[in-house]
């Protein structure tokens, strides 16, 4: 299976600049991967075509604003940086993997940011990542941050100043936690839910799980290499109880449906819980996780998946072609496009089963 078994052509215009209004306005391609058919409705109408015993996993990573703008110590020139992930140092100061732009710093540069906030780059791991220590710590470095930081929207998306600002509640699902905070892109099939909607779910006895992964870089990044089988994905960090994973499991040998809200909720089901299968699970799970799932992949636990509509040569298009089938993926995002669905981060949903 090549690369360009992913691609496809999509009008611009049909990639979405911002959400549905409101969020449970999108459209819905219900899937059928038993029969191979599909039907259109709305995102409202979910609960129509769930089980009183389905649970439903979701991520409840919080997106944090990112995007810093800074200015080279010295010259003066601006440079973007963009936060990863937290970094675990030695000398006990703030330290982040970041992905900075522009022309390639060096090592021991300093930046200059607004409140009173300075980072220092300490190494280069290659193609823009950084590790770049900052002078302030704890709640004086999330204060900065929040005081300064935009949310990071990907690049497809037209960002001016109402968009960025729009985006602090736009680009966060309701179900995000402040104590969770680590996301540097949204679990986007979440932002089609709304609280009144997911009341109703409950109401109906679907159990609702909370699972967190914290997106990183790699979301935003494609598949280059042209032999599939080799890719492997940035780390993200995944945390989540052993009492939750030991629930999921005996929810499994009961018979009842595992449905994920979005590829992050999937790669935690089977790149975490499907280890504890034959055994009981006896320490919280808090590391990282590289899983890349494309066709050929055995799911262990996975019963429907809700997902966007993702870019061509995507790991993401990827994942749902190993969970439907490359031809019928290829169906379905051909009639999505007929029919004027809108794709990627604020776009349309599909519900997979």
């Amino acid at each position: 299976m090549d690369l360009s078994d992913f691609d496809y052509f999509l009008p611009p215009e049909l990639i979405a600049q911002a959400p549905a209004e409101p969020r449970d306005r999108a459209k819905l391609m219900v899937v059928n991967r038993q029969t191979g058919t599909w039907q259109t409705t709305i995102f409202s109408n979910l609960p129509q075509f769930l089980q009183p015993s389905d649970i439903l996993i979701v991520n409840n990573s919080k997106v944090l604003p990112a995007r810093l703008i800074g200015h080279k110590a010295g010259t003066g020139g601006k440079i973007e940086v963009l936060l990863e992930h937290k970094l675990v140092s030695p000398s006990g100061q703030e330290t982040w993997r970041c992905l900075i732009g522009g022309n390639r710093p060096k090592v021991g540069l300093i930046i200059n940011f607004p409140q009173d906030l300075t980072g220092q780059i300490t190494a280069e791991e290659g193609d823009g990542v950084f590790t770049v220590e900052f002078n302030k710590s704890g709640s004086d470095f999330w204060s900065a941050v929040y005081a300064i930081g935009e949310m990071p929207l990907p690049p497809y998306i037209k960002a001016d100043k109402t968009t960025i600002k729009e985006a602090v509640k736009d680009y966060q699902t309701v179900y995000a936690k402040d104590n969770k905070v680590g996301s540097v892109a949204a679990p986007t099939a979440g932002l089609h839910f709304t609280k009144e909607l997911l009341k109703r779910i409950k109401a109906m006895g679907v159990e609702i799980v909370e699972v967190t992964l914290h997106v990183g870089l790699g979301t935003f990044e494609p598949v280059r290499d042209e032999n599939i089988k080799e890719q492997r994905l940035h780390e993200e960090l995944v945390e989540i109880g052993a009492q939750k994973i030991n629930q999921l499991i005996k929810y499994h040998q009961a018979g009842r449906r595992l449905i994920a809200v979005g590829t992050t909720s999937v790669r935690v089901l089977e790149g975490v819980v499907a280890h504890f299968i034959d055994t009981l699970a006896t320490d919280d799970w808090l590391a990282p996780i590289d899983l890349f799932i494309s066709p050929g992949f055995e799911f262990k636990l996975l019963d429907g998946l809700i997902t966007n509509f993702h870019l061509p040569k995507s790991s993401l298009i990827m994942l749902v072609s190993a969970w439907a089938g490359t031809d019928l993926i290829k169906k379905t995002y051909a009639a999505a496009i007929a029919e004027h669905y809108r794709f990627f981060s604020y776009g349309d949903a599909m519900f997979l089963v």
